[in-house]
Formats: structure tokens, sequence, C-alpha cells
């Protein structure tokens, strides 16, 4: 089989930061295209950034896919491209937020080679403006689940203060 390629275009957002959140991807590969969406009643904006990549890596079928993500995340993007995700994961994610969604984009991410590329948000590009649509719309829903792990984290930062 020849190596896939793949492009993801994420997007995460949050009615107030924390608040209802929601993630958007979009997935293309030659002729296909897949969109995707969640949320959370309340979380961070970078939170759903990330899961907006997450959830696009978790849906690829094959291993060993070359993917190019873009995503108007600079904390997103930095983390990875700068290394620091990688510092930050030979120190257990001591002290570090989202250590939950770190890990598990981890866990993706070493199955496929993986670039990333920052786009500027809100800036015109149509396929981060229908990640934004898919985000915010995701944020908006209702009867939206709870971020167990936002909650705990946040809970265990406010016990240490």
């Amino acid at each position: 089989m020849s190596k896939v390629n793949v492009v993801i275009y994420s997007d995460g957002a949050a009615s107030g930061n924390p608040g209802p959140g929601g993630y958007g991807t979009v997935l293309m590969s030659g002729a296909h295209r897949k969109e995707l969406s969640g949320g959370y009643a309340c979380t961070t904006n970078n939170r759903m950034e990330l899961m907006a990549v997450i959830a696009g890596l978790e849906a690829l079928k094959y291993e060993g896919c070359d993917v190019t993500v873009y995503s108007d995340s600079s904390y997103v993007v930095d983390a990875v491209e700068k290394k620091w995700l990688f510092d930050w994961e030979m120190k257990r994610f001591r002290n570090k937020k989202n250590a939950d969604l770190w890990q598990r984009f981890l866990k993706n991410y070493r199955k496929h080679n993986v670039k990333f590329i920052w786009v500027k948000g809100h800036a015109g590009n149509p396929l981060n403006e229908r990640c934004d649509q898919l985000a915010v719309a995701a944020a908006a829903a209702s009867g939206l689940p709870e971020d167990t792990a936002y909650r705990m984290q946040t809970q265990n930062s406010n016990l240490l203060n």
C-alpha cells in the first residue's frame, strides 16, 4: 500500500475561557473529505484547539500516514514544532496544563509523520473558517458532556494554591 497523504484543518472555540467549548476538524485525502466536531460544557479554548487535532489524528484509518495539520493555534503548533512538548513529556508534564490531552495527542502523533503549519485565524482561509464554524456550533449545542479531565485539573490546581 502506498503512503497516504492527509491534510487536517483544525480549530477550537470556547464561549468564555473557561466556558462551553467545541472543536472542528476537516480531514482530506485525495477525493475524500470528512468533517468532525464535538464539545464540552466547561472547558478552555486551548483544550479545544488540541482536541481538534486529536480528533483528526484518531480518525485516520491507517498508521504511517503523511499528515499536514493546519491550525491557527500557536499553543498547539509551537508546542510541537518548537519541540516544547517533548521537554514537557520528559518532565512528565509537571506543572503543565492539559497533560491528559497532550499524552493522548502523542499516542496518535507517533503513529504518523506529522507536520504542522500555522495559519492566521479569521483571515478568510475557507477551511480554517469552516473549522471555526464547526467548533462554534459544537460549543453552542445543548446537552454537552462534562470535560471531566479539565474539572479535575482545575480542582487539583485550586488545592495547590
